[in-house]
């Protein structure tokens, strides 16, 4: 039974995102240690009992063929969209007072739809995350012109006084260890060490990959901004930038604003960190993940007093 309920809170979870998971996959993301031949042997008792569905390589909490087509679709695209990510994070590294740059979002998990983002998880100096944010901003605003500021998303932003998250839940914890490693090292490292509790969730968070391929040489603007900066004028620039940001995005949740998908658009900014407001998406996925996980309990329970 310990096993069959580690195995339901994986499929209930990626199930809510209509993603069905290899035996790989599910080992990877167990709440427990576990070897590949137990779990094995677990899956074919629950597919034998009628309440996991094998796919080929894929497993789900549903019969829908569709499901593993639109998972492998994804997969593909996901591969051309991953090539496109190493090669503008790299890009992003090279910003004034960037430590570090992860992937993040669907794309981290190797999916990703015709109408994905690519979306970055970036770690800067401390006290200086609003003027690197601000540079970063304007270059995608640049994007615009190509109609490429899809791939440009830099929508999670914490500097070097905050690399501990908050909200410590399933949803944080599957980002943390789904986060792909892009550039600067240090910074990453340091930022996944700060993050140890997410083990509690997934015991393999501590054998994930920590470092990125290989170093980014740092670029003639950001030495040069960076020395120039380096004072009480970078402190006053980057307070002053991060208040007209704030003021920016307090406007747009006035008016109640909308991205290209409908979601209502809304942001955190603090001195130390800039981040989507989790009551927006995180808590609506927790909430969901609760309702189905007691959903299926109550399906499986059933069957076990049988």
């Amino acid at each position: 039974m310990p096993m069959r309920q580690s195995i339901l809170k994986v499929l209930a979870y990626f199930d809510l995102f209509d993603y069905p998971v290899t035996i790989e996959e599910i080992l990877f993301f167990l709440d427990k240690e576990a070897s590949l031949t137990d779990l094995n042997a677990e899956l074919q008792l629950l597919t034998k009992e009628g309440l996991i569905f094998p796919d080929g390589a894929f497993y789900g909490l549903r019969n829908d063929p569709e499901l593993t087509a639109r998972r492998i679709r994804g997969n593909r695209h996901a591969d051309d969209l991953l090539k496109i990510a190493a090669r503008i994070s790299r890009q992003l590294y090279r910003f004034p007072y960037v430590r570090g740059v992860g992937i993040s979002g669907s794309l981290s998990k190797h999916f990703a739809d015709e109408q994905a983002d690519i979306d970055y998880f970036i770690i800067t100096r401390r006290n200086r995350l609003w003027i690197a944010r601000t540079l970063m901003h304007l270059f995608k605003k640049m994007n615009y012109l190509r109609n490429r500021q899809n791939w440009y998303c830099m929508n999670y932003y914490v500097d070097e006084e905050a690399l501990e998250i908050k909200e410590k839940n399933i949803f944080t914890a599957t980002e943390m260890i789904t986060l792909l490693p892009a550039s600067g090292n240090g910074g990453l490292v340091r930022f996944f060490d700060a993050n140890d509790w997410t083990s509690h969730y997934f015991p393999h968070y501590r054998h994930r990959k920590k470092e990125a391929e290989g170093p980014v040489p740092s670029s003639f603007l950001k030495t040069v901004l960076e020395k120039l900066l380096d004072n009480r004028w970078g402190d006053r620039l980057d307070d002053l930038l991060q208040r007209w940001t704030s003021l920016r995005w307090q406007k747009k949740e006035e008016r109640g604003d909308r991205n290209k998908k409908g979601n209502r658009m809304s942001l955190q900014n603090e001195k130390h960190f800039s981040r989507p407001n989790p009551a927006n998406f995180q808590e609506k996925i927790l909430s969901r993940y609760a309702q189905r996980l007691n959903e299926l309990e109550v399906k499986w329970s059933a069957y076990e007093s049988l």
